[in-house]
């Protein structure tokens, strides 16, 4: 990484980036960060704008009390496509009935969606941005999906 510069990111999908808790660029993804903060804009009308949005998801995915990952309780049954989640204390995909277990390489073992209680990884802001029909430039997922 370079000092001063902005964070070199790269991620499997658009789906895992959402689970690290990041947006699209507004430099080299304009297009999708406009239509990114107009369904953000939709529902937190009070944070707009790259560093309104930049602290509500660092908040939503750093305790800063214990420095540590925030994860967030959630009912399975209620997330959308593209969502992860821990499952057997491994992050998974949530895709239609199925949870597909992430790594670096792409998605493996398919197991069916349980329901109940979950133990949710992306942020809840952007879950809305997914349940409100997210559609960017970049692959949501992987062709392993």
């Amino acid at each position: 990484m370079q000092p001063g510069r902005f964070t070199e990111l790269f991620f499997l999908d658009e789906a895992t980036a959402f689970a690290a808790g990041h947006r699209p660029c507004a430099l080299c993804r304009r297009e999708d960060y406009n239509r990114f903060l107009e369904l953000w804009r939709k529902r937190h009308p009070d944070a707009t704008g790259a560093d309104a949005v930049d602290a509500q998801l660092h908040d939503e995915r750093v305790d800063a009390a214990k420095r540590t990952h925030r994860l967030h309780d959630a009912l399975l049954d209620d997330l959308p496509d593209a969502a992860f989640v821990l499952h057997d204390g491994a992050p998974h995909l949530v895709r239609g009935e199925q949870l597909l277990r992430w790594t670096a390489a792409g998605y493996r073992a398919p197991v069916s969606r349980p329901r109940g209680d979950a133990t949710l990884i992306t942020p809840p802001s952007l879950v809305e941005i997914l349940r409100a029909g997210w559609a960017g430039a970049v692959p949501l997922v992987h062709p392993s999906a």
